[in-house]
């Protein structure tokens, strides 16, 4: 099966994220067994974040956290170029859109950046792993107040109040599993080191249980019936062309700065990325219940659309010679996560 897929140049990875897109479609979790899937997925990513803070030393974090010009550039690119980006596809193609669906558009460009797929797909593509945690994690933390405020400004919604929920979800989902990772690194650090399929197994693994969970809650949602066939597929254009302005501008930056390839690959995911776990609550917070499952379309497909182009990203990243990989993702060293 694998050289078949090689001989038609088709990624393993990439197609078990369309399986798993497929079988949400038609086996998507219901009732008892979403509650169990969610709980499951729950635990895939705080065992993911465990492990990376058994491996990842404290050096090598507080470079990732002073290494400022990474940061500001991840940051410029979520809640400005993103929103500018919007700004422009929404005048040029939201007379063709319903209302609801160019709301939508607009409000995905304000959402903060994903945390566990951003890091995972930077993990497999052997980039900088640090940078890309302080990122991922800066960012969601950030959007909680500055995606509402946007939002509020740009889409002329009124707030509902501010939610600490998803403050509450990153601190037990990630940063609590990797603190605890981090004390008990000296015990098991070693031991991790030398099995890297066991965090390659969970870098997937997550990704696909997510991509599995959020189609299904959208498919049980019936959100598919709410659209025309034309109307959806302009909605898929346009969100590649909003995911393809903002990779090529990530990439381009990040050359034009000279930064090393380990730290373009923490800018390219972490910039590129937006958060349905974040998006879906916020957004029914700001907008009417009526209005929310339209709204929140384009986000969801966007979500399929990064995922699966990121996973062709990393594998192409991760293919590069291995001397040119920095040691950060297993024992990162200060000067190998050079601060700006």
């Amino acid at each position: 099966m694998n050289a078949l897929l090689r001989r038609l140049r088709l990624d393993p990875y990439i197609v078990a994220i369309m399986a798993m897109v497929a079988v949400a479609a038609i086996v998507p979790a219901k009732g008892a067994g979403k509650d169990v899937l969610d709980q499951v997925v729950h635990a895939a990513i705080a065992i993911l974040f465990f492990l990376y803070g058994a491996r990842i030393s404290p050096q090598a974090i507080w470079a990732g956290m002073t290494h400022w010009r990474l940061q500001g550039l991840v940051f410029a690119t979520t809640f400005l170029v993103f929103p500018l980006v919007g700004l422009g596809i929404v005048a040029l193609a939201g007379g063709y859109l319903d209302s609801g669906l160019a709301i939508g558009l607009m409000f995905m460009c304000l959402l903060p950046s994903t945390v566990q797929s951003s890091i995972a797909f930077t993990s497999i593509a052997r980039g900088n792993v640090p940078a890309a945690i302080c990122s991922a994690s800066v960012s969601n933390l950030a959007g909680v107040v500055i995606t509402p405020l946007l939002a509020t400004m740009l889409l002329s919604a009124h707030s509902g109040g501010m939610s600490l929920g998803a403050v509450r979800d990153i601190a037990l989902q990630i940063l609590l599993p990797f603190v605890v990772g981090q004390f008990a690194r000296p015990f098991i650090g070693n031991w991790l080191s030398r099995r890297k399929t066991l965090t390659m197994v969970f870098d997937r693994g997550s990704i696909l249980l997510v991509v599995y969970s959020a189609f299904s809650a959208g498919v049980v949602a019936g959100i598919w019936s709410k659209v025309t066939p034309q109307s959806l597929t302009l909605v898929i254009v346009l969100d590649l062309v909003i995911l393809g302005i903002v990779l090529v501008f990530t990439t381009a930056a990040s050359r034009l700065l000279r930064f090393p390839v380990e730290d373009e690959i923490a800018i390219v995911f972490c910039g590129s990325k937006k958060s349905m776990a974040s998006g879906l609550p916020m957004a029914n917070i700001i907008f009417p219940a009526s209005t929310v499952g339209l709204i929140v379309l384009p986000l969801m497909l966007f979500h399929q659309m990064q995922l699966m182009v990121c996973a062709a990203l990393a594998r192409r990243y991760g293919q590069r010679p291995e001397e040119a990989a920095p040691p950060v993702a297993v024992e990162a060293r200060p000067e190998n996560c050079r601060a700006g």
